[in-house]
């Protein structure tokens, strides 16, 4: 399996699953690059999907993980954002499919909706895998970046 750096962020609603979803991120030999939040103060989730975001097109990390309470939140924020195709993931096929179909690089969980072992299972397996490059996959792919292209008017 390839040994990525994982960005994770969680705002307040989130960071129950911090633990839990770091450890399973580290056991796989990914590393962790933590963008916080780092207690339950209350903060705003889309500062957090910013500060994930940003790794990815940057290229500090390869994949992301997002928490919020429903992970509906941190999901909207981040695809704001060029590059970024953030998917909120409640069953592991969407965890694995949406990385092998669609490229998905940033895995949102509701901390509020599913429990830590599920999270777990979630995050192994959107880490364990890689986008198919199947044309298919790859002409949608380019459907989607032309998508976050500003049209121009004349």
């Amino acid at each position: 399996m390839l040994r990525m750096i994982i960005a994770l962020g969680a705002d307040h609603g989130g960071f129950p699953l911090k633990k839990p979803v770091s450890e399973a991120t580290e056991s796989g030999g990914n590393t962790v690059l933590d963008l916080g939040t780092f207690d339950e103060t209350p903060v705003d989730y889309p500062d957090y999907a910013k500060s994930v975001a940003d790794s990815l097109t940057s290229g500090r990390a390869q994949r992301g993980i997002l928490l919020c309470g429903s992970g509906v939140g941190a999901c909207v924020a981040a695809n704001k954002i060029a590059g970024i195709r953030a998917c909120l993931c409640h069953d592991t096929y969407s965890a694995h499919q949406g990385v092998e179909h669609d490229n998905m690089n940033i895995l949102c969980l509701g901390a509020r909706v599913i429990g830590p072992a599920l999270a777990v299972e979630l995050v192994n397996s959107f880490l364990g895998a890689t986008f198919s490059g199947a044309a298919r996959h790859k002409r949608r792919l380019e459907k989607i970046v032309a998508l976050e292209k500003p049209l121009h008017h004349e």
